[in-house]
């Protein structure tokens, strides 16, 4: 039995990437949320490289998502990543909630990246 809540989070996490895994018709769209701020990356896991990617460390992001609560600032980022998947040629992601329960922030870069014109 884990020990800490991020020891369970890390098992449920291999538990789901034994199931997925990106591909270069679908790369996976896998998302990291910390206390302060949410990362998206869309991943190649056949060549092991990060296709694209966006958070909300990044200056411009940080800039329009100073003063909005951390469910829309996660939407923004959905928007974000799915607006630089599309400039890439990406349409079709596979999503991985990297070990997160699938509601609250995690659900706003999905939603958002949905929004945003990505299918998955």
């Amino acid at each position: 039995m884990p020990s800490s809540k991020s020891e369970a989070r890390k098992k449920r996490k291999l538990s789901i990437r034994k199931r997925i895994s990106g591909v270069p018709e679908r790369p996976r769209l896998s998302v990291f949320r910390s206390a302060r701020h949410i990362y998206a990356q869309v991943i190649d896991d056949t060549r092991h490289v990060t296709l694209c990617a966006a958070s909300t460390l990044e200056p411009q992001t940080r800039q329009a998502v100073s003063g909005l609560k951390k469910k829309e600032q996660a939407r923004r980022v959905g928007l974000e990543i799915a607006k630089r998947c599309l400039a890439r040629g990406i349409d079709k992601v596979v999503f991985d909630r990297n070990g997160y329960l699938y509601h609250g922030r995690v659900s706003a870069v999905a939603d958002g990246a949905r929004e945003g014109g990505l299918k998955f």
